[in-house]
């Protein structure tokens, strides 16, 4: 497991274990935002919500799309506040409710970005989250030392590509880990 120097994991892809019983966790990927003492948060970057369109998470927050120029995919971003959207993106972009995030990205959980982002504007590179996954505190801590998770250093192609099918073998190719090499070990967490 990598962590940064701090032994958080803020900034870094956090890898479902292949023996993951959590069906919302799966083969997920998931590039943490937040990591201290209090508690953890990430957005899962290799899920869809199959039910909704941008187009028409536009229309429900009455926003115009009628002239859409730029159109985005909407993820499940985990099982916490599954109606609260975030927008993971470059750090390009900055407006008032940005917040910077370690590794040079950002997060916006603002209207704006989804405005910015329909007529064509927006930060170069974005992923549109419903939901969250978190943990209080030390229960990620605990869920890593019982082997549910493993981390590895976040890249932005593995974050915001719309290849979602290879994510979770491409994250684990960048600790150097087969997933058969794993199928031994056993993980009973993941609940967050």
């Amino acid at each position: 497991m990598q962590e940064s120097s701090s032994g958080y994991m803020a900034g870094q892809l956090l890898i479902a274990m292949p023996q993951m019983r959590d069906p919302r966790f799966q083969r997920s990927v998931i590039y943490m935002c937040v990591h201290d003492s209090k508690c953890a948060m990430g957005l899962v970057v290799n899920r869809l919500v199959s039910s909704l369109t941008f187009p028409d998470l536009l229309q429900q927050l009455n926003i115009d799309a009628e002239n859409l120029k730029q159109s985005i995919r909407v993820h499940f971003g985990g099982p916490v506040e599954s109606g609260r959207g975030f927008v993971l993106h470059s750090g390009d972009f900055q407006e008032q409710g940005t917040t910077p995030v370690p590794g040079g990205l950002a997060l916006t959980a603002t209207i704006d970005i989804l405005k910015s982002i329909a007529q064509g504007g927006g930060p170069r590179r974005s992923l549109l989250a419903l939901g969250y996954a978190g943990w209080g505190p030390k229960q990620l801590d605990g869920e890593l030392q019982a082997n549910a998770w493993l981390s590895a250093p976040a890249d932005e192609d593995i974050v915001f590509d719309s290849d979602l099918d290879t994510k979770w073998e491409r994250a684990m190719a960048k600790i150097g880990i087969a997933p058969a090499q794993l199928m031994g070990l056993s993980g009973d967490a993941g609940h967050a």
